[in-house]
């Protein structure tokens, strides 16, 4: 089974077929790549970003790759967006998922402001997570703001999976997630 992973980047958009976690005849003239994996599909998207003025983004892309493969349809939208646009990016691509990686110490501000945009787009139901560089004593403040789970470095990306399909399979079932 194949499935699809969409990379945008801040300069240019790039892809490729990626088989066995190998770059395999890039086509700079494809938004994507796809991954070989038996895990099955779970049809939920997902979209990943970087906000602010952060630099860093080897664990995004680590969750990325992460959540491919256990069968989400991601987005990363990459490095250096403002809340509106990680916002907005989420209403065009339609996601029920929006994950937030950040290690600048601006998460009290931008993490807050995505969730207010989405509730003003109509996207209130929209789950939002993160990871990074989160001092614990910031957590509840984000968990009171609306953010659903925070992972901070050294977490299982198991766990990350383990958290979303449990919210998935809540929210499915008609449950509360």
């Amino acid at each position: 089974m194949f499935l699809t992973a969409y990379l945008y980047t801040t300069d240019d958009v790039w892809g490729g077929r990626i088989m066995l976690n190998k770059l395999v005849k890039p086509n700079h003239s494809v938004n994507t790549f796809v991954m070989a994996t038996s895990a099955p599909s779970r049809r939920h998207r997902i979209l990943i970003a970087k906000p602010g003025l952060d630099g860093h983004d080897r664990g995004a892309k680590v969750v990325v790759k992460a959540l491919t493969e256990a069968g989400y349809e991601v987005i990363y939208i990459g490095l250096h967006h403002d809340p509106a646009a990680i916002a907005e990016a989420a209403l065009q691509e339609d996601a029920e998922a929006v994950g937030l990686s950040i290690l600048s110490g601006a998460h009290l501000t931008l993490f807050p402001a995505v969730i207010e945009l989405l509730r003003k787009n109509k996207m209130g139901d929209v789950l939002v997570f993160g990871g990074g560089i989160i001092p614990p004593r910031d957590i509840d403040a984000l968990k009171a703001a609306g953010v659903g789970a925070l992972f901070t470095p050294g977490t299982d990306t198991r766990r990350i999976v383990e958290y979303l399909d449990r919210y998935f399979a809540d929210k499915d079932a008609g449950g509360k997630p």
